[in-house]
């Protein structure tokens, strides 16, 4: 699905329109040449033909309808013509996670940045699964889930950490929401509407939970807001969407 434009403008906004993440500066008239595999993408998959137009976004300068122009055989040559939309800051939430592999942290990944994730922060704990962490695939998911859902600012993919470590460099002002199968069971939205105003972590573990000494350490954490998801054990993709679904409705109740 789509989201709505974040910014109100005299062009109207075509939801139908092809969304293309670009690294080029885009300003008005400004030619943006592709790249080998978003040539192939514009030529041959979604098969955009010289005088019609999709949209690109970069993450700093909005988002514009472009023409494709001429070129040669393979090059794709796209032209900047108008500002659709206006760029507007990226949300000040972390998503923080201990990773899963391939397919479920593909999904795990897309639908953070679909659910408005600023950022995204693997953590290595004590019953993490994956040993591993391929950031680039992650990267290249956040990519093409901003380009499917009208997101302007590509959430940023940090480099794992170790669960102690990412606790210790948490900013004070950030206030942790920690995701905790063994909190007692009560209504996730009041302590969420009290913490929801300034900037976010949210923090769900990994497959069998956090250890421990992990759970001692979290509740170490000055202003920590633990959250029950519910009576049922929750697999960890399915309780990101649970848990950024609940901050999401905090954050409406609260504007």
């Amino acid at each position: 699905m789509t989201r709505a434009p974040d910014d109100s403008t005299a062009e109207p906004y075509d939801f139908r329109a092809q969304r293309l993440f670009v690294d080029d500066a885009l300003t008005e008239g400004a030619p943006v040449s592709l790249d080998r595999d978003r040539a192939h993408y514009v030529s041959d998959v979604i098969r955009l033909a010289v005088g019609e137009h999709l949209h690109l976004f970069n993450g700093r300068d909005g988002e514009w309808r472009a023409v494709r122009e001429a070129g040669g055989r393979r090059e794709v040559l796209l032209r900047c013509e108008a500002l659709l939309r206006r760029q507007t800051p990226p949300p000040d939430l972390d998503y923080v996670f201990a990773p899963l592999k391939h397919a479920r942290l593909d999904y795990m990944v897309q639908k953070a940045v679909e659910m408005g994730a600023g950022r995204l922060v693997p953590v290595m704990t004590r019953r993490t699964q994956a040993t591993r962490v391929n950031t680039e695939r992650m990267r290249a998911n956040v990519i093409e889930a901003a380009e499917q859902c009208g997101i302007l600012t590509p959430p940023q993919v940090l480099e794992p950490v170790t669960l102690p470590r990412w606790l210790a460099d948490l900013a004070p002002e950030r206030v942790l929401v920690f995701c905790d199968e063994a909190a007692p069971q009560s209504d996730p939205l009041a302590p969420l509407r009290a913490a929801i105003t300034g900037p976010l972590a949210v923090l769900i573990g990994p497959e069998g939970g956090f250890a421990d000494e992990e759970r001692r350490l979290l509740a170490t954490r000055p202003g920590a807001v633990v959250l029950s998801l519910g009576p049922r054990i929750l697999r960890a993709d399915t309780a990101a969407v649970a848990a950024l679904a609940l901050v999401e409705a905090a954050r409406q109740a609260a504007r």
